[in-house]
């Protein structure tokens, strides 16, 4: 059995990860799990798979969890970014998966790395803030880092195919989200509700407004540039409304490998937790006859500026795509407020960038310090707007 830890256990990822974990409970057990602050979930989720220690945001979480758990729990509880690390490198996990939403995922993946873990990543985050530092760690350690993300998972798949001497191009699909027919002025007026429906994915709502925006995808490329070592200008974004083509691979010879498959996490989950494996899911087949019309379409960068916005910050270089991903957390946290509207979101970006981004993308005090420094300066433009 692999002995998992699990960052991010209440989220949509994390649920999914459990769901797997479920199915095949002589291939997996759970010895760490970690949440934010829904501690009636993770309550739940500790009865049930009974890990060696629980991690969750804060003191008063920790409080309210240690009510609703039997005595003996009390002192496997932990808390904050320090609570994440000690799950992340607990001696007993083979494996850790990040399902955390945000930058608070960077710290536990290096945590987990130096201690010699494999990771499943699902949290795009620490590799777009310090992709280089993570990925030279990463060798270092000679642990595996495998892909969560559907997008990233058809990657790995489809690189298997061929040699990466011989890759010419890496392609990225994004579904469009729920705005890629609507209007700029229909975006200007578009609101969180509206924003969250995304057309195929069941998702959480930060990543769901990522998608809408379409920074998810720009998220993406940097998180691609860095996993599997391409260069930028290597790396294309094509929209796929139907979602069925996850992602594809073109080599030198024209040939391109694409990875099919319905919209459920499962499938990248469960390959990242057993591979080389392929596990029996149950779920239902991908019918070809039965999808209609694959569609793809080039991605509007003047209705969708965070695709272009992302592929400056990771030309910059530096701690840039680090200011870009703490910008947009801020500016998605006051769009779903209702704070700001929803084409300010890359408005607030786009001041964080110019107010901010100096530092070495190798030191990792300066990509926090960038993080937090960048977050000032988007309340700044929130505030100004």
């Amino acid at each position: 059995m692999k002995a998992l830890a699990l960052l991010g256990s209440t989220g949509s990822i994390g649920c999914n990860v459990l769901e797997v974990v479920r199915q095949f409970p002589d291939q997996f057990r759970i010895v760490g799990l970690s949440a934010g602050r829904n501690v009636e979930l993770l309550a739940a989720q500790v009865r049930e798979f009974e890990p060696e220690c629980i991690s969750v945001g804060a003191a008063d979480a920790a409080s309210a969890l240690a009510a609703l758990l039997p005595a003996h729990y009390r002192a496997r509880i932990v808390t904050g970014t320090e609570g994440n690390c000690q799950i992340a490198s607990l001696p007993s996990a083979e494996m850790v998966v990040s399902a955390v939403v945000g930058s608070v995922g960077l710290l536990p993946a290096l945590a987990a790395i130096q201690a010699g873990k494999d990771l499943g990543l699902a949290n795009k985050e620490t590799l777009v803030m310090a992709g280089r530092l993570i990925m030279d760690a990463v060798r270092s350690h000679e642990v595996r880092l495998l892909p969560i993300d559907s997008e990233h998972s058809a990657i790995f798949q489809a690189l298997e195919a061929g040699r990466r001497e011989d890759v010419a191009k890496i392609i990225l699909t994004a579904s469009g989200g729920p705005f890629r027919t609507w209007d700029s002025r229909a975006l200007e007026a578009a609101v969180p509700e509206q924003a969250l429906a995304h057309p195929n994915w069941s998702m959480g709502r930060k990543i769901s407004i990522d998608s809408a925006t379409l920074m998810n995808k720009g998220l993406e490329v940097i998180e691609a540039r860095w996993l599997f070592d391409v260069e930028p200008e290597r790396i294309e974004v094509v929209v796929h409304p139907q979602s069925i083509v996850h992602s594809l691979v073109e080599y030198r010879d024209g040939s391109v490998v694409a990875q099919l498959g319905i919209p459920d996490m499962r499938i990248p989950i469960a390959y990242a937790l057993s591979y080389p494996k392929r596990l029996e899911l149950g779920l239902s087949r991908l019918g070809l006859a039965q999808c209609g019309g694959l569609s793809f379409e080039q991605p509007d960068h003047q209705r969708f500026p965070a695709l272009r916005m992302a592929y400056e910050a990771l030309a910059a270089g530096g701690v840039k795509p680090a200011v870009l991903n703490a910008a947009n957390e801020v500016a998605v946290d006051a769009f779903l407020a209702k704070r700001i509207g929803f084409t300010q979101i890359t408005t607030v970006v786009a001041t964080a960038l110019e107010a901010t981004g100096q530092g070495d993308e190798l030191d990792l005090q300066a990509i926090l310090t960038a993080d937090r420094e960048a977050r000032l300066a988007a309340e700044r433009a929130i505030g100004a707007l």
